[in-house]
């Protein structure tokens, strides 16, 4: 969550000719890069805590009941609430399904997936991540007028369904439900003694990462660029981990879910004041990225007013925004309005994770 935060303050406050991707760039490349394990981590840990949710006690009806409702209500926040976090627009001309949407549409599915057995749901997991860089030679224009369902399902895009009307289909539904379901099929290893459970998690990171290194050292299969040596060693590292996000390849799924895995085996064992700052902002992440990005966007409104004198195009769905020459901060601004906009919200996060832990609304469990 907190690196999170770091992603969206490079895109509201990076300057308008910024290319993350450019691995003659290093700062700005691993600036992006870092930020490319949030979202597969979201989507993974999302899945476990559905398996642990249902093994407190709860039946598979009221689990399937839970991640439907849970699902659609995510679905409804990204398209109302989250929307105005981003943009401060009260007109519904421009959607952009993201992250938070395609969490709750990939539990709507899960709620359907966990009647199965659990060898199954790891199988179908296991296609969809493995398998669905085979698709990307298919285009959305091949269905037609059904199209769009395409661009839903694997190949983002910009619609425009109606004369007036922007829809950004941004994360798309195939490869991230696979890493849901994974997550779901993988969490019983939590449930283990501390030792095997340690060991389990880091023989799955290193396997996973050394699995990515392998393929990728091959440019085989499992993302659409091929990396290609450059005229210095940290460009060529650069472009060997620039993986294709939109949609997730396999590939990049297996950089950022590999390392993650050894990162989760040892972090039980780190206690100390900053890891209870972080596992408090942890037991609060939709309050987090709800807060963050209304706090990112008011400061980005007094910046452009303070540089440009405008701040209209902040006013703007994400896919119409245009950043006017002379906005915008360089890289160690940026770090620093991240950590200053982290530490200023933390008081927040601290008191609704205390909220949580106090009471037991059935509400709150949404949240």
């Amino acid at each position: 969550m907190i690196i999170m935060v770091l992603d969206h303050g490079r895109d509201f406050f990076g300057t308008g000719g910024m290319n993350p991707r450019d691995v003659h760039e290093p700062a700005l490349f691993l600036t992006r890069w870092i930020t490319h394990f949030c979202a597969p981590v979201f989507i993974f840990l999302a899945g476990m805590s559905a398996f642990l949710y249902g093994a407190r006690g709860h039946t598979k009806p009221q689990l399937s009941f839970f991640l439907l409702t849970r699902g659609l209500f995510l679905v409804v926040m990204e398209l109302t609430l989250v929307r105005l976090a981003w943009t401060f627009d009260l007109h519904f001309d421009s959607l952009v399904f993201q992250v938070i949407w395609v969490i709750g549409a990939g539990m709507v599915v899960l709620a359907a997936l966990v009647y199965l057995e659990r060898w199954a749901v790891a199988r179908f997991g296991l296609v969809l991540v493995l398998g669905h860089n085979l698709l990307d030679s298919i285009k959305a224009e091949q269905f037609g007028s059904a199209g769009w369902l395409w661009n839903f399902l694997h190949a983002p895009a910009i619609l425009h369904p109606t004369e007036g009307v922007t829809v950004l289909a941004l994360y798309a539904l195939i490869p991230w439900v696979g890493v849901l379901a994974l997550g779901y099929a993988f969490a019983p290893v939590l449930l283990l003694s501390e030792p095997v459970r340690r060991r389990r998690l880091l023989f799955t990171g290193v396997l996973v990462t050394l699995g990515f290194v392998a393929l990728r050292a091959s440019n085989l299969y499992g993302d659409p660029a091929p990396w290609a040596m450059q005229d210095g060693a940290l460009a060529t590292v650069l472009s060997f981990i620039n993986c294709e996000k939109y949609p997730p390849s396999l590939l990049y799924t297996a950089m950022t879910l590999g390392p993650a895995l050894i990162v989760l085996s040892r972090f039980r064992q780190a206690r100390n004041a900053l890891t209870r700052a972080i596992v408090t902002i942890g037991r609060v992440p939709f309050l987090l990225y709800i807060a963050h990005l209304f706090a990112l966007h008011a400061i980005a409104v007094v910046l452009a007013l303070a540089t440009t004198g405008d701040a209209g195009w902040l006013f703007q769905g994400m896919a119409l925004m245009k950043k006017p020459a002379g906005y915008g901060l360089g890289l160690p601004a940026i770090y620093a309005l991240w950590l200053a906009v982290v530490i200023a919200l933390y008081p927040l996060c601290r008191w609704f994770a205390a909220l949580k832990q106090r009471r037991q609304d059935w509400w709150l469990s949404y949240l």
